[in-house]
């Protein structure tokens, strides 16, 4: 028995279809993009599990004033370069980040950073937040990514983890250079990192005038650190 001849769609029903999809790119390019990057070399093992928690915080600071895009990023191992698809949701993300196991091997800061002004490029980003404990790469090098940073209006935030000086002045350097922010942290402070991710998040998804209104601790210190 021949088969029925299947319905067809009426050009109504076509240019309905094709305005939601209009409707729906342009809605994602209006999101606010993160990028989210951290050292997931061995010395990082131990912490982890609370960076896994702490990036839930971004969300659920930037939730009412817009809805934040966010890729997770990382490098570990030899040669070892990840990023994940852009995305909306926090479990998504976390979901990505338990299943990462840290492993022996050298920085890919520089690969990183290429990485988001590749990224910038293509669809700007507010920020990009890092966390890491190293730097074992030319400082040098690093500075002048961080320039172009700056120049293209791609702040980094810095976060580092532990206390080796010379970290914490390449790191310095390469936030004030973007034009972005740098704090330190270890395992006794993770409520410190957590208001400063959340604020981060807030300047990504709003600007200054939502860390001005929000007005916690970490929205001031790092409206103290832009404002320089």
């Amino acid at each position: 028995m021949a088969k029925p001849p299947s319905r067809r769609s009426n050009t109504q029903e076509i240019d309905r279809f094709l305005k939601q999809s209009r409707d729906i790119t342009e809605f994602r390019r209006h999101q606010p993009r993160l990028l989210f990057a951290i050292d997931a070399t061995a010395s990082r093992q131990p912490t982890w599990d609370s960076a896994c928690h702490l990036q839930g915080e971004m969300f659920r600071a930037a939730s009412g004033i817009a809805s934040l895009r966010v890729q997770l990023s990382y490098y570990r191992g030899f040669n070892d370069f990840f990023a994940s698809p852009w995305l909306d949701d926090s479990k998504q993300l976390a979901s990505t980040m338990a299943r990462v196991q840290c492993e022996g091997g050298h920085t890919q800061i520089r690969r990183l950073l290429r990485h988001a002004l590749q990224e910038h490029r293509q669809e700007p980003l507010r920020a990009l937040v890092f966390i890491g404990d190293a730097v074992e790469e030319s400082p040098d090098s690093l500075c002048q990514l961080a320039g172009e940073c700056g120049i293209l209006k791609l702040p980094l935030f810095m976060f580092q983890e532990g206390g080796e000086p010379q970290v914490e002045q390449c790191y310095r350097r390469m936030a004030s250079l973007s034009r972005g922010g740098y704090a330190r942290f270890d395992q006794r402070s993770a409520s410190k990192l957590a208001s400063l991710l959340g604020a981060v998040a807030r300047y990504a998804a709003g600007g200054t005038a939502a860390l001005e209104k929000q007005g916690g601790e970490g929205d001031k210190l790092l409206l103290d650190q832009l404002k320089r």
